[in-house]
């Protein structure tokens, strides 16, 4: 996020306008917590993780009072448009702002989860899969030194993209997401296979979001009838969501923060710009939030034959 920030202010500054940084999202628009920024005030953050301007949800924008207080702010810095990192949430409120109060909106997907329709990556994805990717080989490194079956768990309570990505990456066993059910018989005759052709190790991986539950519960389900292997689980956790972001979410910040302003410019409003086929393109808000990105199923069946 803090790649984009520094697009969207130095863009700005390119193009002779005036640019505030809003604090704590939609609840700082409220409050009036709005700052100038300038092309110094964005040096040395684009290898920050996080965002500068921090972030918070905020319950009383859902309400009509207020977004007509935000909008009173807006009006009283002199703010006629906005660009907004987020997900549907954010995408939600701005088009309701900007129904209700017309000032135009650009939205950059912002979610480590990858399930945003109308961009093929989102803000903080790459970063996450590949913090969950590390994580995972030296898990593997204990896992074969010790001969034990790890159950890792990554985020993703609704999509399977940082599981399916880091499983890949990492040569899990199996990988376990939303996306599809979970037959845990199933996963123990594999297991039973890869035990009697004297594998030495085994991880699978967990989205947090699957039907068969969390790696806890599904650990345990596994323990009862596969009592040979030590098992043992590894929550992931936040760790997901820090860290220096790698050098794809930096330039894909950059990109879609330089073309928020730039659609600013050109008029346009109420649009997400995303990321598909390597070029930039826009969505409109309602049918960004109205659909959601797949998972190609070809990434689970490669996951499989891999796994053999």
């Amino acid at each position: 996020m803090n790649a984009c920030i520094r697009a969207v202010v130095r863009t700005a500054i390119y193009n002779k306008l005036q640019v505030s940084g809003i604090y704590r999202g939609y609840d700082g628009m409220i409050d009036g917590e709005m700052q100038a920024l300038q092309s110094h005030s964005v040096s040395n953050i684009i290898q920050r993780g996080g965002t500068i301007l921090k972030s918070a949800r905020s319950e009383r924008f859902m309400t009509k009072e207020g977004r007509q207080l935000a909008a009173k702010q807006l009006k009283k810095h002199k703010i006629d448009g906005i660009v907004a990192i987020g997900g549907n949430g954010t995408f939600t409120g701005a088009d309701i702002m900007y129904q209700e109060h017309g000032i135009p909106f650009i939205g950059i997907p912002g979610t480590i989860d990858n399930d945003l329709f109308g961009t093929d990556f989102t803000l903080g994805f790459d970063t996450a899969v590949n913090t969950a990717m590390e994580a995972i080989d030296k898990i593997r490194d204990t896992a074969d030194s010790h001969n034990r079956l790890f159950f890792v768990e990554v985020m993703g309570r609704d999509a399977g993209f940082i599981a399916t990505w880091s499983g890949l990456a990492s040569g899990a066993e199996a990988i376990l997401v939303p996306e599809t059910q979970t037959y845990v018989d199933d996963l123990i005759t594999k297991l039973t296979i890869g035990w009697k052709r004297k594998k030495s190790s085994s991880i699978i991986i967990v989205a947090e979001g699957d039907d068969a539950g969390g790696a806890y519960d599904i650990a345990k389900k596994v323990k009862e009838k596969f009592k040979h292997y030590e098992i043992k689980v590894t929550i992931l956790g936040h760790l997901q969501r820090g860290g220096s972001p790698t050098c794809f979410d930096r330039v894909l910040g950059s990109r879609l923060g330089a073309a928020a302003v730039t659609a600013l410019i050109e008029g346009k409003a109420n649009l997400m710009a995303g990321i598909v086929n390597g070029k930039v393109k826009f969505t409109p808000f309602p049918k960004a939030i109205k659909h959601k990105l797949v998972m190609p199923t070809e990434l689970l069946d490669l996951g499989d034959i891999l796994s053999t």
